[in-house]
């Protein structure tokens, strides 16, 4: 969901959303976009929304003063299951390279930061429970330290993900929903990421 321009989008499968193709998410194309694991399509997809939400521009001639954070429940287990399973079933003795690039949880953030051109730091962080408002808490961090202008910061389970843009010094007439304080009185909420996304649409709409 686009909260700023309450625009809802379904995540039907790996490749696509309803309504809304890979084209009119993404900016320009995204270079071999086939290959990535789900993880990273769902993490790029999220974080391709959140920047569109935040009215940031991107191409693959321009790199941004931004970083990017993210956590899940599962780290790259999935991709470590299917990476082990392929010498098993294919009895093979040398790692496939396109499966073994993902069984690292970082990946995912790696390949949205590669297309998004984001030149800041970069933090795969997991702690068990409630990760997501200790996300949000190291991106305030990284502005309030200046390591970064703007950070790109959000979680993402088997099926969904939420990703936010936190900026710095918004520019103004840019679109900005709310300051961090705000945002962590809906995130710190045990709701489901749906929930969460609703919230904030309701505070978009100036109703809480």
């Amino acid at each position: 969901m686009c909260v700023m321009q309450d625009m809802r989008i379904r995540y039907s499968d790996t490749t696509s959303f309803d309504g809304l193709s890979r084209n009119g998410i993404f900016s320009y194309p995204f270079k071999n976009f086939g290959r990535l694991d789900n993880v990273s399509k769902m993490v790029c997809y999220a974080a391709a929304l959140a920047l569109k939400d935040a009215g940031d521009s991107y191409s693959s001639d321009n790199k941004k003063d931004m970083g990017i954070i993210g956590t899940n429940t599962d780290g790259s287990l999935e991709s470590d299951i299917d990476y082990f399973k392929d010498y098993l079933v294919s009895g093979r003795k040398l790692s496939r390279g396109n499966l073994f690039i993902y069984t690292l949880p970082t990946s995912p953030l790696a390949e949205a930061a590669i297309h998004f051109g984001l030149q800041g730091p970069l933090f795969y962080m997991t702690s068990g429970h409630e990760t997501l408002p200790l996300v949000i808490r190291t991106a305030e961090d990284m502005l309030l330290l200046k390591e970064s202008q703007s950070v790109v910061a959000g979680i993402n389970n088997k099926d969904e993900a939420m990703y936010f843009v936190f900026k710095k010094n918004p520019i103004p007439e840019s679109p900005v929903l709310c300051d961090i304080s705000k945002a962590m009185s809906v995130i710190e909420k045990e709701i489901s990421l749906l929930e969460m996304a609703e919230e904030f649409l309701m505070m978009q709409k100036g109703k809480c």
